[in-house]
């Protein structure tokens, strides 16, 4: 089998061919400006050497995933992966030579650099039986290897910026090849930059860009200016895997992909102005509608108030009167605390607003006898409130071990993610889950979680598109898969 692809033509018809196992042991750069044909050349060098050697792309703009029809590529989804699967499916890409697109366009930015410098760190720190050739496309490497700190946190640069590192400067002995191509040479890291030997350069136009390029090539500065008039699609080539001396090149055609709307003008739509205002502001207001913000939360009681409220309900804990049932009375609780339980406004109270509200209303309708104290209360209340009472006996036992373990003030969000694992649910409802807690804030929900999990009563399933699913151990069977 040849290692010898064809990327292009010289001006004067000549082949420019690509030595794919001398690429696989010097890496290659890319460069140009929006517009000026990468992703076009990556397609191309991807196409010719699908049957030859492993290929790997980290694609943040989606462009590549057509692959898989042409040519049997696997596409994943990153946003439908937690950073553990994503480091296991880069450990099985690896051991079964798989050719695959990581397809990022679901993410943010945050997100797509966190998810591809899990994966490539994974596949960096394969086993040492696994190590074999593989080529590694990045497209927009500036954004995977800044030279310069920007938006994204500190520790995301530096994961990112060693995984990078780690796949241009050590990937060769692993038989991980890097192609990487950027926008531009300024933004990218320079030891990331200074380890392909060989170069691709497109239409760029900053001076800085076109300096720092004609260096790559081993031009001399004042022909620099070339760069700047290159057209869509044609490059300057240099490198061990291509030439010993700076050759034009114009790509070659492509066989996968979308295809792209021509460029240039096209006649407006011929709609009055009146009618174009009326297509313009037509519901406008419907459209952009939203859902009415939750309740706020009631002020929290004096401390005065809390200690009249428990003072009142001591008193109260004395036997009924003759005459009166004790299941009578328990049954009058239960409906007053089923009551409240489906009171919307009581939902954001606070422990002891529920359990003043609670003696008030046992007072209003005349309840005489032992009251449950503010914990026997406010058990009884997260039950009725997340309707774990309408599960089977067992199943309630099951739930009520399971809680012991649980502080008081979190029995009722564990008791919805318990109830929606009693039902096979692996995503539990944010907003019960809210109600539930007494809170609307998303942050203090994922501190819950966290908490809970620190505790060993849920497993929490995070993925990078972010989706969650919440398991509770012991009470449900966990997918498989």
């Amino acid at each position: 089998m040849t290692a010898q692809i064809t990327m292009g033509h010289e001006s004067s018809g000549k082949p420019v061919e690509f030595d794919i196992e001398e690429l696989l042991a010097t890496r290659l750069l890319v460069q140009g400006n929006s517009g000026s044909g990468k992703s076009h050349l990556l397609r191309r060098l991807l196409e010719e050497s699908a049957g030859m050697v492993q290929q790997v792309v980290i694609d943040p703009e989606g462009d590549f995933p057509s692959l898989a029809e042409e040519f049997g590529h696997v596409v994943i989804d990153g946003s439908a992966y937690a950073p553990p699967e994503i480091e296991a499916l880069a450990r099985r890409i690896r051991e079964h030579r798989a050719s695959v697109v990581l397809d990022l366009d679901g993410l943010e930015v945050e997100q797509q650099i966190r998810c591809a410098a899990q994966f490539l760190t994974a596949l960096f720190d394969a086993p040492r039986e696994h190590w074999y050739p593989a080529l590694v496309v990045v497209d927009e490497a500036q954004m995977f290897a800044p030279a310069v700190a920007g938006e994204i946190a500190e520790d995301t640069r530096r994961m990112t910026l060693s995984a990078m590192t780690n796949l241009m400067c050590r990937g060769r002995k692993r038989g991980l090849a890097g192609v990487v191509a950027t926008q531009r040479l300024a933004k990218l890291a320079k030891n990331v930059a200074a380890e392909a030997s060989n170069f691709l350069m497109g239409r760029t136009f900053l001076d800085i860009d076109m300096v720092r390029a004609a260096d790559l090539l081993g031009m001399e500065r004042r022909q620099a200016e070339r760069i700047r008039e290159l057209e869509r699609g044609h490059f300057l080539a240099l490198g061990p895997a291509i030439t010993r001396v700076p050759r034009a090149v114009k790509i070659g055609p492509v066989r996968s992909g979308r295809t792209m709307r021509a460029e240039g003008l096209m006649a407006l739509p011929n709609t009055a102005p009146e009618d174009m205002a009326k297509l313009l502001t037509r519901d406008l207001a419907s459209e952009v509608a939203k859902a009415p913000p939750p309740p706020a939360p009631p002020p929290a009681p004096r401390v005065e108030e809390i200690a009249d409220s428990i003072a009142r309900a001591e008193e109260r804990q004395v036997e009924p009167p003759p005459g009166i049932e004790p299941s009578a009375i328990t049954a009058q609780i239960e409906a007053i605390v089923t009551g409240m339980a489906l009171d919307e406004s009581i939902a954001f109270q606070s422990a002891s607003a529920q359990y003043q509200t609670f003696l008030t209303r046992c007072r209003r309708e005349r309840i005489v006898g032992p009251m449950p104290d503010m914990r026997a209360f406010r058990r009884r209340f997260a039950f009725a409130a997340t309707g774990v009472d309408d599960l089977d006996e067992a199943t309630v036992a099951r739930i009520m071990q399971l809680a012991d373990r649980v502080e008081e003030d979190l029995i009722a969000p564990f008791l919805v993610i318990a109830r929606a694992a009693h039902a096979g649910e692996t995503q539990v409802d944010e907003d019960r889950l809210a109600r539930a807690y007494g809170t609307s804030s998303p942050g203090r929900i994922r501190r819950l979680l966290e908490h809970l999990e620190r505790q060993g009563l849920i497993v929490v399933r995070e993925e990078f598109g972010g989706g969650r699913t919440v398991l509770v151990p012991g009470l449900a069977d966990e997918p498989t898969e």
